[in-house]
């Protein structure tokens, strides 16, 4: 089996190596992908720098071409590169696929934005002074990814890196290096100078540790758990470093009274249960006002019935596997925690045997919840979700206005009174209207609040205020 290196200054590094498994058959490697050490993340990080002022002063048609190559690339190879996520992740075929045009058209979208690159000249308060105000790349760029977006994550965060003349060491989740490792090598043939893209896949006690401790990466862009957004927080603030993070949610679903049911039972499906329920923008609290209640939950438990879980490249499968042994733990684990704290197991729950071994988990619903239950404030990041019953419009925002988190909420309603209200006053950064709270566009700001997010938005030219800094400059004539 092939080795999959590291790319470090333009050359292919090998090194140990582990087994990528796929989690729908775990007797199925997906390949064989280097370890790197810290001196290999050092190596890294020096020659992301030694780049850095000929990339940062590069001509704008040559990031433009590279962008432009890798999203061609991309677009034109989604079904392979959409299976290989769907093996080594375990979302759907389907959505794999289309989380790869995703990926694509990120890097079209930052290939576009290398021709627009602009800055404003105004007029001085003092008489013959002009001022410029410019944007320039803030310098060797730490990107440190997850495994549930193998692909379009880290396009999200490459591609404006690299628009905006940034150098980058990259770490890829350890359980999913397959997708990262296929989006490098793509751009590094699309013709990338050696050291300005860095490839360091690994363990993050190992790799993403050296790349915290080093005071040479000048910004660090996480997405993660809550627990390592706050050491990537605590590591960056010690060497002054920019960060931006993305981390958990817990977010709500408010199904009011006069909602569509039709409507309101797929936003519930789709946002709690597609991708197995592994996104940060799933719905994991469904909040329904009582005159619905009742109608909702059995009309959701009978379209859940339905659903087929099973391998994820079954063109038939609806839901696929856990991406592994410990994320099933953690969900059974909750499960046991919502009936332990009087929560009702409406429907799944359960542990499934396939054909193939496989990390198999029937979608759970629980109802009967109350919004201080730790299975309705902690998040769970697996195909669960928790029913909570409110009396009106006015308890429903309050529920859910309730966490820790504020990635993105919806409401499912026919009242643009009610819709309006929700907008306005939910506590998210993303609100959806009749709409699942998981889907996002790839060419808006991506971001919560509260716990959820720390720093300028993801995607779109929101991007910009992260991988750039602003540059006052005054001339006086003559």
């Amino acid at each position: 089996m092939t080795l999959h290196k590291n790319l470090i200054n333009g050359e292919w590094i090998g090194g140990d190596a582990v087994a990528n498994i796929n989690p729908s058959d775990t007797n199925s490697v997906v390949g064989e992908y280097a370890r790197a050490t810290a001196q290999d993340t050092a190596d890294a990080i020096q020659a992301a720098k030694a780049a850095f002022p000929n990339w940062s002063r590069s001509g704008l048609l040559e990031r433009h071409g590279v962008l432009r190559k890798a999203a061609d690339e991309i677009l034109a190879r989604k079904e392979e590169l959409g299976r290989l996520l769907s093996s080594e992740e375990g979302k759907t075929l389907a959505e794999g696929i289309g989380e790869t045009v995703r990926a694509g058209q990120i890097f079209d979208f930052f290939a576009g934005e290398a021709l627009r690159l602009a800055g404003e000249t105004i007029p001085s308060v003092r008489p013959g002074v002009t001022v410029e105000m410019t944007r320039e790349a803030v310098g060797v760029v730490g990107i440190i990814t997850p495994w549930n977006f193998p692909i379009a994550i880290p396009a999200w965060k490459i591609a404006p890196a690299l628009c905006y003349g940034n150098t980058i060491v990259f770490k890829p989740a350890d359980l999913v290096p397959g997708s990262s490792w296929a989006i490098v090598d793509i751009l590094h043939r699309a013709g990338l100078p050696a050291g300005v893209l860095n490839l360091v896949m690994g363990r993050g006690s190992v790799v993403g540790q050296a790349m915290l401790d080093s005071p040479e990466v000048d910004a660090i862009t996480f997405t993660g758990s809550v627990g390592t957004g706050r050491r990537v927080a605590a590591a960056s603030v010690e060497h002054m470093r920019k960060f931006q993070l993305e981390m958990g949610g817990k977010n709500p679903l408010v199904v009011l009274d006069d909602a569509d049911l039709g409507t309101a039972v797929e936003c519930a499906v789709n946002g709690a249960f597609f991708s197995t329920g592994q996104r940060c923008t799933a719905s994991s609290r469904l909040v329904v006002t009582e005159g619905i209640h009742d109608r909702f939950v059995a009309a959701l438990t009978e379209r859940m019935n339905g659903l087929k879980i099973g391998d994820a490249l079954d063109a038939a499968t609806h839901i696929g596997p856990v991406v592994d042994q410990s994320q099933l733990d953690q969900d059974e684990k909750y499960i046991a925690i919502g009936r332990e704290e009087g929560a009702v197991l409406a429907a799944g729950g359960e542990r499934l045997d396939r054909d193939t071994p496989g990390f198999f988990l029937s979608p759970a619903l629980f109802t009967g919840c109350t919004n201080d239950m730790r299975s309705s404030r902690e998040e769970i990041f697996g195909p669960v979700a928790s029913v909570i019953r409110v009396k009106d419009y006015e308890e429903a925002l309050s529920v859910a206005n309730d966490t820790p988190f504020g990635l993105t909420s919806g409401v499912c309603t026919t009242s643009l009174k009610h819709a309006t209200h929700f907008r306005r006053n939910s506590e998210a950064g993303m609100v959806m209207v009749n709409l699942p709270t998981a889907g996002v566009d790839f060419h808006v700001p991506f971001g919560g609040r509260k716990g959820s997010s720390y720093g300028p938005r993801e995607q779109g030219r929101y991007a910009a205020e992260f991988y750039t800094t602003v540059k006052t400059a005054y001339t006086a004539a003559g």
